[in-house]
């Protein structure tokens, strides 16, 4: 990123936090209603949606990354806030990385669907 970098990674930082956004509120809104293996499921699917929507819009608009580097910065983003803000301030516990479905399925999805 050349002149102007830092307005460029609070773009692209503040588009992976959209994108953690969006996942929080299919968990956090979906657990409400459903059992947690469907949401889950929702999740697994949502994730990579909503983040193929937000990379389209940033590609559109901004393209100030390459591919590799906003997927990068996005999976970077949803990994620390996940690990330093969801497991420790809102579950309590760190449970949620034993989940394929509910983790690492999701933070591959979002990787692949960009590179």
């Amino acid at each position: 990123m050349a002149s102007g970098g830092w307005r460029r990674w609070v773009i692209l930082i503040g588009c992976g936090i959209l994108g953690w956004a969006y996942c929080g509120a299919l968990i956090g809104i979906g657990r409400r209603f459903l059992p947690m293996d469907e949401v889950l499921l929702i999740h697994a699917i949502g994730a990579p949606a909503g983040f193929a929507l937000i990379s389209y819009f940033y590609f559109r608009t901004f393209a100030f990354t390459s591919a590799i580097l906003t997927a990068a910065v996005f999976f970077g983003v949803v990994v620390a806030l996940d690990l330093f803000l969801v497991a420790p301030v809102f579950e309590r516990n760190f449970a949620m990385f034993q989940s394929l479905l509910g983790t690492w399925i999701p933070f591959a999805e979002i990787i692949a669907q960009l590179i």
